[in-house]
């Protein structure tokens, strides 16, 4: 009896062992906190640093898209494609610098170069204009001096007595065969002159147009190899000072101008001086 006793309590002792090793698990389990249960934190409520300061995800967004939105252009939204950058086009240039000079460089955005071109014209319409008028002064009392009666001094024409020098009698020039030449020759100097200034004038035209369809033939073209150092920003034309860049387009009207006034007075002084 007292075996038996023995072995029924080592049986009850190794069903509670048994039992509870069974329970244990589900003893743990009822412990550890319920994750799938619980909510987790939304990340929209997470706190950012934005220049110093703690804000929301969420206001981080909006601060950011508003940035985005900021830098981008005008009429143009931040995921819009860039716009195509500018290349002139050589016919339409060549076309408006014909329809009227300078408008092909507009057209190419060379801008610096219109003192250029409207100083040149300037300068051949002066010498157009005043080798005309002196052709006509000249022709005129060329005319006038050859048609005159020696005879009839009231019916002399004022023309050629005005290259007359000055407390000189036009009687003593009338008659004078050296006096007549040099109004011959001067009416041939002024109009060899004023053709010349027309000539100039048309290659000047079609030099723009020469200039306008280069510039947008080769607006684009790199002429800066790497063996070849970059040029200076400071040397560029566009960046050179306003006031010389119209000077250099208009010194050389004045060039022509002055050269036309000093040939015209030479001239008249040498007729002058030769009678």
């Amino acid at each position: 009896m007292h075996r038996v006793s023995k072995v029924s309590q080592t049986l009850s002792r190794l069903l509670v062992c048994a039992a509870v090793w069974t329970a244990l698990p589900a003893v743990v389990r009822a412990q550890q906190p319920d994750t799938l249960g619980t909510t987790l934190p939304d990340p929209a409520d997470t706190l950012l640093r934005v220049d110093g300061l703690l804000v929301d995800s969420l206001t981080a967004r909006e601060l950011w898209h508003r940035a985005d939105s900021a830098t981008a252009p005008i009429g143009r939204t931040a995921s819009s494609p860039l716009p195509a950058p500018f290349r002139p086009n050589p016919t339409r240039a060549v076309i408006y610098s014909a329809v009227f000079p300078g408008l092909g460089q507009i057209y190419n955005r060379k801008y610096w170069k219109l003192p250029i071109v409207y100083g040149g014209f300037m300068g051949f319409i002066y010498a157009i204009t005043w080798n005309n008028k002196n052709y006509r002064d000249y022709s005129e009392a060329y005319l006038h001096i050859m048609t005159d009666d020696v005879n009839s001094p009231s019916t002399w024409h004022q023309s050629w007595q005005n290259f007359v020098p000055r407390n000189r009698d036009p009687k003593d020039y009338i008659s004078n065969a050296n006096f007549r030449s040099n109004l011959k020759s001067g009416k041939d100097y002024y109009r060899r002159y004023r053709d010349l200034s027309v000539i100039l004038t048309v290659a000047w035209y079609f030099l723009c147009m020469a200039d306008a369809y280069v510039d947008a033939q080769l607006f684009d073209f790199d002429i800066s190899p790497r063996s070849v150092s970059a040029p200076r920003p400071d040397r560029h034309p566009a960046n050179e000072p306003i006031v010389r860049r119209v000077w250099f387009g208009v010194q050389y009207p004045l060039l022509i101008a002055v050269c036309s006034t000093f040939s015209t007075r030479t001239h008249r002084l040498f007729i002058q001086r030769t009678i």
